[in-house]
Protein backbone atom coordinates (compact mmCIF):
# COMPACT_ATOMS: atom_id res chain seq x y z
CA UNK A 1 0.00 0.00 0.00
CA UNK A 2 1.56 3.27 -1.15
CA UNK A 3 0.54 6.91 -0.73
CA UNK A 4 2.01 9.63 -2.91
CA UNK A 5 2.79 12.90 -1.13
CA UNK A 6 1.82 15.76 -3.44
CA UNK A 7 1.45 19.51 -3.14
CA UNK A 8 2.24 22.84 -4.77
CA UNK A 9 5.78 24.23 -4.52
CA UNK A 10 6.64 25.64 -1.06
CA UNK A 11 3.68 23.82 0.55
CA UNK A 12 6.03 21.86 2.81
CA UNK A 13 5.29 18.43 1.39
CA UNK A 14 8.92 17.30 1.64
CA UNK A 15 8.91 18.50 5.26
CA UNK A 16 5.90 16.25 5.84
CA UNK A 17 7.72 13.38 4.13
CA UNK A 18 10.79 13.86 6.32
CA UNK A 19 8.68 14.08 9.48
CA UNK A 20 6.78 10.91 8.58
CA UNK A 21 9.77 8.84 7.53
CA UNK A 22 12.87 10.35 9.11
CA UNK A 23 14.41 10.66 5.63
CA UNK A 24 16.54 13.64 4.65
CA UNK A 25 16.59 13.44 0.86
CA UNK A 26 15.43 16.22 -1.52
CA UNK A 27 13.15 15.31 -4.41
CA UNK A 28 13.73 16.94 -7.79
CA UNK A 29 12.51 16.82 -11.37
CA UNK A 30 14.72 17.79 -14.30
CA UNK A 31 15.15 17.02 -18.00
CA UNK A 32 12.03 14.87 -18.01
CA UNK A 33 13.36 12.60 -15.26
CA UNK A 34 11.27 12.43 -12.13
CA UNK A 35 13.10 11.42 -9.00
CA UNK A 36 10.80 9.87 -6.40
CA UNK A 37 11.95 8.78 -2.97
CA UNK A 38 9.98 6.23 -0.97
CA UNK A 39 10.09 5.09 2.64
CA UNK A 40 8.23 2.40 4.54
CA UNK A 41 6.76 3.44 7.90
CA UNK A 42 5.42 1.33 10.78
CA UNK A 43 1.77 1.91 11.62
CA UNK A 44 1.43 2.79 15.33
CA UNK A 45 -0.90 0.24 16.92
CA UNK A 46 -1.13 -0.21 20.70
CA UNK A 47 -2.66 -3.66 20.11
CA UNK A 48 0.73 -4.90 18.92
CA UNK A 49 2.31 -3.66 22.14
CA UNK A 50 -0.36 -5.45 24.20
CA UNK A 51 0.16 -8.70 22.30
CA UNK A 52 3.88 -8.41 22.98
CA UNK A 53 3.13 -8.10 26.70
CA UNK A 54 1.09 -11.30 26.56
CA UNK A 55 3.31 -13.46 24.34
CA UNK A 56 6.78 -11.91 24.89
CA UNK A 57 7.78 -12.83 21.30
CA UNK A 58 11.29 -13.02 19.92
CA UNK A 59 10.24 -10.99 16.87
CA UNK A 60 7.71 -8.21 16.21
CA UNK A 61 6.44 -7.15 12.78
CA UNK A 62 4.12 -4.15 12.51
CA UNK A 63 1.82 -3.15 9.67
CA UNK A 64 3.37 -0.81 7.12
CA UNK A 65 2.50 2.18 4.95
CA UNK A 66 4.78 3.30 2.11
CA UNK A 67 5.09 7.01 1.34
CA UNK A 68 6.47 8.44 -1.91
CA UNK A 69 7.61 12.06 -2.18
CA UNK A 70 6.68 13.20 -5.70
CA UNK A 71 8.00 16.49 -7.11
CA UNK A 72 6.93 18.58 -10.07
CA UNK A 73 3.27 19.47 -9.51
CA UNK A 74 2.75 23.23 -9.70
CA UNK A 75 -0.87 23.62 -10.78
CA UNK A 76 0.01 24.73 -14.31
CA UNK A 77 -0.68 21.56 -16.30
CA UNK A 78 -4.09 22.63 -17.62
CA UNK A 79 -5.38 21.01 -20.79
CA UNK A 80 -1.80 20.35 -21.91
CA UNK A 81 -1.74 17.65 -19.25
CA UNK A 82 0.87 16.37 -16.86
CA UNK A 83 4.21 14.96 -18.09
CA UNK A 84 3.94 11.28 -18.96
CA UNK A 85 6.66 10.29 -16.49
CA UNK A 86 4.70 11.97 -13.70
CA UNK A 87 1.39 10.39 -14.71
CA UNK A 88 3.05 6.97 -14.58
CA UNK A 89 4.27 7.58 -11.03
CA UNK A 90 0.99 9.06 -9.78
CA UNK A 91 -1.06 6.25 -11.34
CA UNK A 92 0.89 3.68 -9.32
CA UNK A 93 -0.22 5.20 -6.01
CA UNK A 94 -3.11 3.75 -4.00
CA UNK A 95 -3.98 7.23 -2.79
CA UNK A 96 -2.58 10.70 -2.17
CA UNK A 97 -1.49 12.74 0.78
CA UNK A 98 -2.10 16.29 -0.46
CA UNK A 99 -0.10 18.85 1.55
CA UNK A 100 -1.72 22.30 1.52
CA UNK A 101 0.09 25.34 2.84
CA UNK A 102 -1.50 27.20 5.74
CA UNK A 103 1.64 28.64 7.40
CA UNK A 104 2.77 32.23 6.78
CA UNK A 105 6.44 32.91 6.01
CA UNK A 106 7.49 36.04 4.13
CA UNK A 107 10.85 34.50 3.23
CA UNK A 108 9.14 31.57 1.50
CA UNK A 109 6.91 33.08 -1.22
CA UNK A 110 3.80 31.20 -2.27
CA UNK A 111 3.52 30.24 -5.94
CA UNK A 112 0.01 31.74 -5.96
CA UNK A 113 1.09 35.05 -4.45
CA UNK A 114 -0.78 34.65 -1.17
CA UNK A 115 -1.95 31.98 1.28
CA UNK A 116 -5.29 30.52 0.19
CA UNK A 117 -5.60 26.83 1.15
CA UNK A 118 -9.01 26.27 -0.46
CA UNK A 119 -7.78 27.72 -3.77
CA UNK A 120 -4.72 25.44 -3.64
CA UNK A 121 -6.90 22.37 -3.10
CA UNK A 122 -9.00 23.32 -6.10
CA UNK A 123 -5.88 23.90 -8.22
CA UNK A 124 -4.65 20.36 -7.67
CA UNK A 125 -8.14 18.93 -8.17
CA UNK A 126 -8.46 20.68 -11.54
CA UNK A 127 -5.08 19.35 -12.72
CA UNK A 128 -6.15 15.78 -11.95
CA UNK A 129 -9.65 16.26 -13.36
CA UNK A 130 -8.30 17.63 -16.65
CA UNK A 131 -5.78 14.79 -16.88
CA UNK A 132 -8.57 12.22 -16.44
CA UNK A 133 -10.83 14.06 -18.89
CA UNK A 134 -8.19 13.81 -21.62
CA UNK A 135 -7.89 10.06 -20.97
CA UNK A 136 -11.69 9.63 -21.08
CA UNK A 137 -12.03 11.61 -24.31
CA UNK A 138 -9.30 9.58 -26.01
CA UNK A 139 -10.91 6.35 -24.90
CA UNK A 140 -14.33 7.46 -26.16
CA UNK A 141 -12.86 8.31 -29.54
CA UNK A 142 -11.41 4.81 -29.87
CA UNK A 143 -14.59 3.13 -28.61
CA UNK A 144 -16.81 5.00 -31.05
CA UNK A 145 -14.56 4.01 -33.94
CA UNK A 146 -14.58 0.40 -32.71
CA UNK A 147 -18.39 0.49 -32.45
CA UNK A 148 -18.69 1.88 -35.98
CA UNK A 149 -16.53 -0.90 -37.41
CA UNK A 150 -18.04 -3.60 -35.20
CA UNK A 151 -15.57 -6.33 -36.03
CA UNK A 152 -13.67 -7.06 -32.80
CA UNK A 153 -16.31 -7.23 -30.04
CA UNK A 154 -20.12 -7.36 -29.89
CA UNK A 155 -21.59 -3.88 -30.37
CA UNK A 156 -23.66 -4.07 -27.17
CA UNK A 157 -20.49 -4.69 -25.13
CA UNK A 158 -18.76 -1.74 -26.76
CA UNK A 159 -21.86 0.44 -26.26
CA UNK A 160 -21.95 -0.37 -22.54
CA UNK A 161 -18.34 0.82 -22.27
CA UNK A 162 -19.19 3.97 -24.25
CA UNK A 163 -22.08 4.68 -21.89
CA UNK A 164 -19.78 4.36 -18.87
CA UNK A 165 -17.12 6.70 -20.25
CA UNK A 166 -19.77 9.21 -21.30
CA UNK A 167 -21.01 9.31 -17.70
CA UNK A 168 -17.46 9.87 -16.51
CA UNK A 169 -17.02 12.61 -19.12
CA UNK A 170 -20.11 14.45 -17.85
CA UNK A 171 -18.84 14.28 -14.27
CA UNK A 172 -15.36 15.52 -15.16
CA UNK A 173 -16.74 18.35 -17.33
CA UNK A 174 -18.69 19.43 -14.25
CA UNK A 175 -15.28 19.63 -12.47
CA UNK A 176 -16.13 16.75 -10.15
CA UNK A 177 -13.39 14.24 -9.31
CA UNK A 178 -14.15 10.61 -10.11
CA UNK A 179 -14.17 9.92 -6.36
CA UNK A 180 -17.85 10.86 -6.68
CA UNK A 181 -18.61 7.94 -8.99
CA UNK A 182 -19.55 4.58 -7.50
CA UNK A 183 -18.31 1.87 -9.84
CA UNK A 184 -20.03 -1.49 -10.13
CA UNK A 185 -17.88 -4.61 -10.14
CA UNK A 186 -18.19 -4.82 -13.93
CA UNK A 187 -17.30 -1.16 -14.39
CA UNK A 188 -14.36 -1.65 -12.04
CA UNK A 189 -12.95 -4.27 -14.41
CA UNK A 190 -13.23 -1.83 -17.31
CA UNK A 191 -11.48 1.14 -15.63
CA UNK A 192 -9.00 -0.66 -13.37
CA UNK A 193 -6.13 -0.30 -15.84
CA UNK A 194 -6.58 3.44 -16.44
CA UNK A 195 -5.22 4.76 -13.13
CA UNK A 196 -7.52 7.79 -13.04
CA UNK A 197 -5.93 10.33 -10.68
CA UNK A 198 -9.09 12.07 -9.50
CA UNK A 199 -10.54 8.72 -8.48
CA UNK A 200 -7.89 7.93 -5.87
CA UNK A 201 -8.68 8.56 -2.19
CA UNK A 202 -6.77 11.35 -0.52
CA UNK A 203 -5.83 12.97 2.76
CA UNK A 204 -5.69 16.77 2.74
CA UNK A 205 -2.97 17.87 5.18
CA UNK A 206 -3.10 21.53 6.20
CA UNK A 207 0.51 22.40 6.98
CA UNK A 208 0.28 25.05 9.69
CA UNK A 209 2.57 26.96 12.00
CA UNK A 210 2.72 25.65 15.55
CA UNK A 211 0.63 28.57 16.85
CA UNK A 212 -2.05 28.43 14.16
CA UNK A 213 -5.49 26.94 14.85
CA UNK A 214 -6.87 24.22 12.61
CA UNK A 215 -8.78 25.44 9.56
CA UNK A 216 -12.54 24.98 9.74
CA UNK A 217 -12.77 23.02 6.51
CA UNK A 218 -14.87 20.04 5.51
CA UNK A 219 -14.02 18.54 2.16
CA UNK A 220 -16.96 18.40 -0.27
CA UNK A 221 -15.43 15.32 -1.90
CA UNK A 222 -16.02 11.70 -0.85
CA UNK A 223 -13.11 9.44 0.06
CA UNK A 224 -11.25 12.47 1.41
CA UNK A 225 -9.95 12.96 4.95
CA UNK A 226 -8.72 16.26 6.43
CA UNK A 227 -5.83 16.60 8.92
CA UNK A 228 -4.08 19.70 10.31
CA UNK A 229 -0.58 19.66 11.79
CA UNK A 230 2.62 21.76 12.16
CA UNK A 231 4.94 19.74 9.93
CA UNK A 232 8.13 21.75 10.60
CA UNK A 233 7.74 21.42 14.38
CA UNK A 234 7.03 17.71 14.15
CA UNK A 235 10.00 17.17 11.83
CA UNK A 236 12.24 18.87 14.42
CA UNK A 237 10.75 16.72 17.19
CA UNK A 238 11.31 13.51 15.23
CA UNK A 239 14.97 14.49 14.80
CA UNK A 240 15.44 14.30 18.60
CA UNK A 241 16.67 11.24 20.43
CA UNK A 242 13.75 8.97 21.48
CA UNK A 243 14.16 9.79 25.18
CA UNK A 244 14.13 13.53 24.38
CA UNK A 245 10.92 13.10 22.37
CA UNK A 246 9.27 11.53 25.42
CA UNK A 247 10.45 14.40 27.64
CA UNK A 248 9.16 16.98 25.15
CA UNK A 249 5.76 15.34 24.91
CA UNK A 250 5.43 15.10 28.69
CA UNK A 251 6.53 18.71 29.20
CA UNK A 252 4.03 20.08 26.70
CA UNK A 253 1.26 17.62 27.50
CA UNK A 254 1.25 16.09 24.03
CA UNK A 255 -0.43 12.68 24.09
CA UNK A 256 0.21 11.82 20.44
CA UNK A 257 2.18 13.50 17.69
CA UNK A 258 0.20 14.54 14.64
CA UNK A 259 2.42 12.38 12.43
CA UNK A 260 1.43 9.24 14.31
CA UNK A 261 -2.21 10.16 13.82
CA UNK A 262 -1.54 10.87 10.14
CA UNK A 263 0.03 7.44 9.63
CA UNK A 264 -3.02 5.75 11.16
CA UNK A 265 -5.36 7.88 9.02
CA UNK A 266 -3.28 6.88 5.96
CA UNK A 267 -3.77 3.22 6.79
CA UNK A 268 -7.54 3.68 7.19
CA UNK A 269 -7.80 5.65 3.95
CA UNK A 270 -6.60 2.68 1.93
CA UNK A 271 -9.62 0.59 3.01
CA UNK A 272 -7.46 -1.92 4.85
CA UNK A 273 -7.23 -3.13 8.41
CA UNK A 274 -5.04 -5.43 10.50
CA UNK A 275 -5.31 -8.98 11.68
CA UNK A 276 -2.66 -10.68 13.78
CA UNK A 277 -0.77 -13.90 14.20
CA UNK A 278 0.71 -14.14 17.66
CA UNK A 279 2.88 -16.52 19.64
CA UNK A 280 6.21 -16.81 21.44
CA UNK A 281 8.15 -16.78 18.17
CA UNK A 282 6.50 -13.76 16.60
CA UNK A 283 3.74 -11.17 16.88
CA UNK A 284 2.88 -10.07 13.35
CA UNK A 285 0.37 -7.44 12.18
CA UNK A 286 -0.86 -8.28 8.68
CA UNK A 287 -2.55 -5.84 6.29
CA UNK A 288 -5.76 -7.00 4.61
CA UNK A 289 -8.44 -5.38 2.49
CA UNK A 290 -11.61 -4.81 4.47
CA UNK A 291 -14.20 -7.42 3.54
CA UNK A 292 -11.62 -10.12 2.77
CA UNK A 293 -12.25 -13.67 3.94
CA UNK A 294 -10.20 -16.16 5.94
CA UNK A 295 -8.77 -17.82 2.87
CA UNK A 296 -7.58 -14.42 1.61
CA UNK A 297 -5.97 -13.80 4.99
CA UNK A 298 -4.21 -17.16 4.72
CA UNK A 299 -2.85 -16.14 1.32
CA UNK A 300 -1.56 -12.89 2.81
CA UNK A 301 0.55 -14.95 5.22
CA UNK A 302 1.72 -17.53 2.67
CA UNK A 303 0.42 -18.86 -0.65
CA UNK A 304 0.69 -22.46 0.61
CA UNK A 305 -1.73 -21.65 3.41
CA UNK A 306 -4.26 -20.37 0.91
CA UNK A 307 -3.90 -23.42 -1.36
CA UNK A 308 -4.14 -25.94 1.45
CA UNK A 309 -6.60 -24.03 3.65
CA UNK A 310 -8.61 -26.22 6.03
CA UNK A 311 -9.88 -23.84 8.69
CA UNK A 312 -8.99 -20.76 10.72
CA UNK A 313 -8.96 -20.62 14.50
CA UNK A 314 -10.00 -17.10 15.45
CA UNK A 315 -10.13 -15.08 18.66
CA UNK A 316 -10.85 -11.35 18.86
CA UNK A 317 -8.24 -9.02 20.30
CA UNK A 318 -10.58 -7.98 23.13
CA UNK A 319 -11.28 -11.58 24.12
CA UNK A 320 -7.60 -12.48 24.10
CA UNK A 321 -6.79 -9.53 26.36
CA UNK A 322 -9.70 -10.39 28.66
CA UNK A 323 -8.63 -14.02 29.16
CA UNK A 324 -4.88 -13.49 28.87
CA UNK A 325 -4.06 -16.38 26.53
CA UNK A 326 -5.37 -18.33 23.57
CA UNK A 327 -5.82 -21.40 25.78
CA UNK A 328 -8.02 -19.52 28.27
CA UNK A 329 -10.04 -17.96 25.46
CA UNK A 330 -10.62 -21.48 24.13
CA UNK A 331 -11.65 -22.72 27.60
CA UNK A 332 -14.25 -19.95 27.81
CA UNK A 333 -15.62 -20.69 24.36
CA UNK A 334 -14.28 -17.50 22.82
CA UNK A 335 -11.97 -19.14 20.28
CA UNK A 336 -13.91 -19.97 17.14
CA UNK A 337 -13.29 -22.33 14.23
CA UNK A 338 -14.14 -20.59 10.96
CA UNK A 339 -14.23 -21.69 7.32
CA UNK A 340 -12.72 -20.07 4.25
CA UNK A 341 -15.61 -17.63 3.73
CA UNK A 342 -15.44 -16.09 7.19
CA UNK A 343 -14.95 -12.30 6.85
CA UNK A 344 -11.93 -11.21 8.85
CA UNK A 345 -12.65 -8.49 11.42
CA UNK A 346 -10.20 -5.78 12.42
CA UNK A 347 -8.04 -7.06 15.26
CA UNK A 348 -8.77 -10.77 14.78
CA UNK A 349 -5.98 -13.04 15.95
CA UNK A 350 -5.93 -16.13 13.76
CA UNK A 351 -4.12 -19.40 13.31
CA UNK A 352 -4.47 -21.09 9.93
CA UNK A 353 -4.76 -24.87 9.69
CA UNK A 354 -3.73 -26.10 6.27
CA UNK A 355 -2.43 -29.13 4.43
CA UNK A 356 -0.16 -29.18 1.37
Amino acid sequence: MQLGIIGLPQSGKTTVYKALTGADIPTEISAGHLEVHTSVVDVPDPRVDKLCEIFKPKKVVRAKVTYADIAGLDGSAGRAGLPGVMINQLAQMDGFLHVVRQFENASVPHVGGDIDPVRDIQTMDIDFILNDLVMVERRLEKLREEHRRGVSRPRDVIQAEIDLFERLEVMLNAEKPLRYYTFTSEEEKIVSSFGFLSRKPQIIVFNQSEDQPAIDYTSPHPHTTVVSLPAKLEMDIMALEPEDVDIFMQEYGVGELGMSRLIKVSYDLLNVHSFFTAGEKEVHAWTLRKGSNARGAAGTIHSDMEKGFIRAEVVSFDDLVTYGSTAEARNHGRLRVEGKNYIIEDGDIIEIRFNI
